[in-house]
């Protein structure tokens, strides 16, 4: 009976009393961790694979798809968290209106979300840095930038990264927002930039066939560049570090998605009208564009910039998966020593740390591609889960104190459902097939762990 046992207000506001974290974040902290978390992420990596092998120029149109639904997705979030301010983001939205079990296995989605898709950034970044430290003359052996089943030993570079970050998001909270906000600074000149200087190069004819996979590649390209608007679940799961989340939890998340999504299409149209679609199936196509028009120089200073962006990623994903995994483990639900909040720092510092050694390893050792589809599938499949919680909370508690509410909720929400669904199904078999074998691996570990250690209902 525990799976459909939900949590109350109550509940999450003696927790977030409890609570040790350090409220130190301000809705333009909020604004800023969101906007560096989607920023990154697909703009610089996936621009050109998602072109090259699913949607071709229209990949404009793939990236304007996936923030329209990111942006109804964001909605939801923002009529959920201005009720329910607590770490943990659609797990403890999802325990609220849908029950224990229900949130367990959405919040399992959101880990496989936040480190899959983190050791994509990862890679990515790996790539950047590679490319530009070979245009000055220092080249890092292939061996080391690339994984076995790719012919190398180890993606050096993308397991140190992950591991120098993840030390300094254990160390607080605050200078983690502060490095944040800089970075994204650089980023966005970068962009600004890169769209500037290539704007004049813009040759209309590689346009053309604009959607050479046909309507259907709008779609699938939306899928897999779906995960570059994740970034903004990390706003949510901020909730208990916020200093008034009720406010700022609806405004950071609706304007960062707002934002990226503007740039995304910017980027994405002067890219694939500068250089033909069929050249772009790379891991750096931004920098790559900017070589091959003759500014090598510049694409060195542009690299710098998207180096920013993807280590602003970086610390956002770290930053929530730590979140997920700490609200799951103070219910009991992962072993209860994963939730240590540092008496110093007011970090979860445990469980980032051991999060950012598996996203090391699993960036270190698996190529990009098969990452970045299993990515996409669990946070579409948490999605989905909070369009549905939202309509059963506002079919069963109508009365709570809501400060936001989510929109022609019976028209958008059952919308956003489908759509998820649709992209879920866009995705490769071989990816959902691992997918459903990781969620059915969850409920295993539900059964046989979460339900005999539970304590959640102690801080009644």
């Amino acid at each position: 009976m525990s799976f459909w046992k939900k949590k109350t207000l109550e509940d999450f506001s003696a927790q977030r009393e409890d609570s040790k974290m350090i409220r130190t974040l301000s809705t333009v902290d909020l604004t800023f961790l969101g906007i560096g978390g989607i920023i990154g992420a697909g703009v610089f990596v996936l621009t050109g694979i998602g072109a090259a092998r699913y949607a071709g120029p229209g990949i404009v149109l793939s990236f304007i798809a996936a923030g329209l639904l990111c942006m109804l997705v964001g909605l939801a979030y923002a009529e959920l968290a201005s009720l329910i301010p607590a770490a943990g983001s659609a797990y403890a939205y999802t325990f609220a209106s849908l029950g224990e079990g229900m949130a367990f296995l959405c919040g399992w989605s959101l880990i496989i979300g936040y480190i899959v898709t983190a050791s994509a950034v990862a890679v990515g970044f790996s790539a950047y840095f590679s490319g530009m430290m070979a245009s000055l003359g220092m080249e890092i052996p292939k061996a080391l930038t690339t994984t076995m089943p790719e012919g190398g030993i180890i993606n050096l570079p993308a397991v140190v990264i992950t591991l120098l970050l993840g030390l300094i998001l254990a160390h607080g909270t605050k200078e983690s927002a502060r490095l944040n906000m800089i970075l994204i600074l650089i980023t966005l000149c970068a962009i600004v930039a890169f769209v500037a200087v290539t704007s004049p190069h813009v040759n209309m004819a590689n346009l053309d066939p604009y959607l050479p996979f046909g309507a259907g590649g709008i779609m699938a390209g939306a899928a897999v560049v779906f995960f570059s608007f994740m970034g903004f679940d990390t706003v949510a799961t901020s909730a208990e570090e916020c200093k008034t989340p009720e406010k700022s939890l609806p405004i950071g998340i609706v304007l960062s998605i707002l934002v990226c999504m503007c740039l995304y299409a910017a980027v994405a149209f002067v890219l694939t009208a500068t250089v033909n679609y069929t050249d772009l199936d790379r891991a750096d196509p931004v920098a790559y564009c900017l070589r091959l028009i003759g500014f090598t120089g510049l694409a060195n200073f542009v690299t710098v910039g998207i180096l920013a962006g993807m280590i602003t990623t970086l610390i956002v994903y770290i930053f929530g998966q730590a979140r997920v995994f700490f609200a799951m483990s103070r219910d009991g639900f992962l072993p209860t020593s994963l939730c240590k909040i540092h008496t110093d720092y007011g970090t979860p510092y445990v469980i980032t740390l051991i999060g950012s050694l598996a996203i090391a390893l699993i960036a270190g050792c698996v190529p990009m591609l098969y990452i970045v589809e299993l990515a996409n599938t669990g946070v579409l499949t948490a999605f989905l889960v909070v369009f549905v919680g939202l309509i059963a909370l506002r079919r069963s508690q109508p009365d709570l104190p809501r400060t936001f509410h989510f929109p022609m909720l019976y028209v958008l929400a059952p919308i956003g459902i489908l759509v998820c669904i649709y992209l879920i199904y866009a995705l490769s078999i071989v990816t959902n097939v691992t997918f459903l074998v990781l969620m059915i691996l969850g409920l295993v570990f539900y059964n046989a762990y979460a339900t005999k250690h539970r304590c959640w209902e102690k801080k009644e």
